[in-house]
C-alpha cells in the first residue's frame, strides 16, 4: 500500500468556548457574595462600566429655595462687615498688634496635638474586631499570673507550645527536659501547675489522665468512676455495661450511673477555644407566601446597578475626533461591558426561573415540612424551564434559598426517591427523618436494630433494605444499636412508628 498526501474538504460543526461564553457560564455558578466581588472587580478594570446611582436628590422645598437665593446677599454683607479695609477697622486697632510674637514663639515649646491626630487617623471602634481568645493565649495569661520564677515561666511556655488543638501534650517530659536543659522532675513539677489551669483536663498526656484531672477539678472522689476510667474505657465505648459490672463486682445500675458521670466530662478540653468561626449564609432567593401562592424574589440588596459611561458613548458618536488606538480601546471595553451586563441579567433571569420551578415541584414541602419533600432530579427542572441539566446544576451550586421551612441549600431540594408499596415514591431526606424519629422514640434498654427499623418502615409502605437503613443511619450520625443500648432505665416499651 503506497502512502501519498491528499487534500480533502470537510464541513463540520463544533462548539467553541469563547472568552465571553466562559465568563457567562462562570457567572452562573457564582453565589451572591462572589457575584458582588466580580462586579466590583469589573468596575475597577473596565473604565466604560459605572455604577448607576439609584438615589437622587429630592426637589428643594420653597423655604430651601428662598434660603439659597438669600445666601449670596447675606454672604456679601458678612464679608463687608468683616473686611479689614473698612474705616471702622482702620480706626479700631487690635490689642494684639503690639504683641511680640517672635519672643513668644522662642519661649514656648510646642508639641503636636496627638489627640486630634489620633481621632482623625484611627478607625472607628465599630470597625475594630475583637481578638479571639485561643487556647494558647488563655493558658499563657494564667501562666503569667502563676507566680513562677523565670525558669518555671520558660518551662510552662514550652509545655503550652507543645499542646495540640484538643489540649493534649504531644511532647514527652524527657523531650522538654532535654530541650530546656533541666531535670525531668522539674518539668513534671511545672506540668502539674499547667494541668491545674482552666480548662480542666488541659495538658494531659492521654485520655485517662485528662478524665482524672477533670474529676480532681470537680473534687469528685468516686472509686467506681475512677476504676472504669483506668481499666474499662474500651468497654465503656462499646457500652458493654454487663462486662464492667462483672469485673468490678458492682450492680448494673451503679455502672450505668458511673458511666453517666463520665459522659459529662469533656474528652477534648481545648476544642471550645480553637473552634472555627461560623460561616454566615446570605440567601440568594427569598420565597414568600402571598395569599395562596409562593413568590420568589431575588436578593439584590447591595448589588450595584451597572450602566455604560455616557462620556465614552458620546465620544464614539464623533469618531473623527478620536485616534485609531482610542477608538479601538473604547470599542473593546464597550463590548466587554455590554456583554458583562447582559450576562448578569441572564444569570438573574435563569436563577429566577429555576427557583420558581423548584417551588412548583416542592410546594407540599413548603406547606407541610420535611415529611412532604418530593423526590426531584435536575432533569425534571431542566425540562420544566427548557434548559440543559448542566445549566441547572451550575445555577443551583453554592446558592441558598430562604423558605418558610428555613434557609436551605438549593441542592437540598434535589434528592433520590425510595419506592413505596403503593407505587409512588418518597424522598430520601424524608426517609432519613423517619429513621431519626424512630431512633429518638426507641427504648434505650433495647434499641432498634437496622432490620427492625426496615421492618417498621415497611409497615408504612416504605420499601427499604437493611443496608440502606445502615447507610442513612450513618449519614445521620446515629450509632449502631449495640452502642445505643443504655441498661438500667425502666418504664419504657418497645418503640412504635410515629403516627
Amino acid at each position: 500500500m503506497a502512502l501519498e498526501i491528499r487534500q480533502n474538504l470537510r464541513l463540520t460543526q463544533q462548539l467553541i468556548m469563547t472568552q465571553k461564553l466562559q465568563q457567562a457560564i462562570r457567572l452562573l455558578q457564582l453565589n451572591r457574595m462572589e457575584l458582588l466581588a466580580e462586579i466590583h472587580q469589573a468596575l475597577e478594570t473596565n473604565p466604560v462600566l459605572e455604577e448607576q446611582l439609584t438615589e437622587e436628590r429630592a426637589p428643594a422645598s420653597p423655604e430651601e429655595e428662598a434660603w439659597e437665593a438669600a445666601r449670596p446677599q447675606a454672604s456679601a454683607e458678612a464679608e463687608t462687615e468683616a473686611s479689614p479695609s473698612t474705616p471702622a477697622a482702620d480706626e479700631a486697632s487690635s490689642p494684639l498688634d503690639d504683641w511680640d510674637w517672635e519672643k513668644y514663639l522662642q519661649d514656648q515649646e510646642f508639641s503636636p496635638r496627638l489627640e486630634e491626630y489620633e481621632a482623625r487617623e484611627l478607625p472607628s471602634y465599630e470597625n475594630l474586631n475583637a481578638q479571639k481568645t485561643t487556647l494558647k493565649s488563655h493558658l499563657m495569661w494564667q501562666l503569667s499570673l502563676a507566680g513562677l520564677d523565670p525558669e518555671g515561666q520558660m518551662l510552662g511556655t514550652l509545655i503550652v507550645g507543645n499542646l495540640d488543638a484538643d489540649g493534649y501534650l504531644r511532647a514527652t517530659v524527657e523531650e522538654i527536659a532535654q530541650e530546656a536543659g533541666v531535670p525531668a522532675r522539674r518539668v513534671e513539677e511545672i506540668l502539674r501547675v499547667v494541668q491545674g489551669f482552666d480548662p480542666p483536663g488541659v495538658a494531659a498526656r492521654d485520655l485517662k489522665e485528662c478524665l482524672h484531672l477533670q474529676l480532681a477539678a470537680l473534687n469528685l472522689d468516686h472509686p467506681l468512676v475512677a476504676a472504669i476510667i483506668e481499666n474499662h474505657l474500651t468497654n465503656l465505648g462499646n457500652r458493654n455495661y454487663h462486662a464492667m459490672a462483672r469485673d468490678l463486682k458492682a450492680s448494673l445500675e451503679e455502672v450505668v450511673q458511673a458511666a453517666e458521670i463520665i459522659a459529662r466530662l469533656d474528652p477534648k478540653p481545648g476544642r471550645r477555644f480553637d473552634a472555627e468561626d461560623p460561616a454566615y449564609i446570605t440567601p440568594d432567593v427569598y420565597v414568600y407566601k402571598v395569599g395562596e401562592e409562593y413568590v420568589c424574589v431575588l436578593n439584590e440588596d447591595g448589588l450595584p446597578k451597572l450602566r455604560v459611561n455616557s462620556f465614552y458613548l458620546e465620544s464614539l458618536r464623533h469618531p473623527e475626533k478620536l485616534s485609531d488606538s482610542a477608538k479601538s480601546y473604547i470599542q473593546k471595553h464597550l463590548d466587554n461591558a455590554l456583554w458583562f451586563i447582559r450576562s448578569i441579567h441572564q444569570r438573574q433571569k435563569t436563577l429566577q426561573r429555576v427557583a420558581e420551578s423548584i417551588v412548583r415541584f416542592q410546594r407540599d414541602f413548603l406547606d407541610h415540612g420535611l415529611s412532604h419533600l418530593r423526590p426531584l432530579t435536575l432533569r425534571q427542572v431542566a425540562e420544566d424551564v427548557q434548559m440543559h441539566e448542566s445549566t441547572i446544576s451550575r445555577v443551583t451550586t453554592g446558592k441558598y434559598m430562604h423558605t418558610p421551612q428555613g434557609v436551605l441549600d438549593m441542592k437540598y431540594f434535589f434528592n433520590s426517591g425510595i419506592n413505596l408499596g403503593v407505587g409512588d415514591q418518597i424522598a430520601s431526606e424524608s426517609v432519613k427523618e423517619k429513621i431519626r424519629q424512630l431512633v429518638q422514640s426507641e427504648n434505650p434498654e433495647n434499641p432498634l436494630s437496622d432490620q427492625e427499623i426496615a421492618d417498621l418502615l415497611r409497615k408504612e409502605d416504605v420499601i427499604i433494605a437493611r443496608r440502606t437503613v445502615a447507610k442513612y443511619r450513618g449519614m445521620l450520625g446515629v450509632l449502631p444499636s449495640s452502642k445505643r443500648r443504655r441498661p438500667g432505665l425502666r418504664g419504657k416499651n418497645r418503640a412504635t412508628p410515629p403516627s
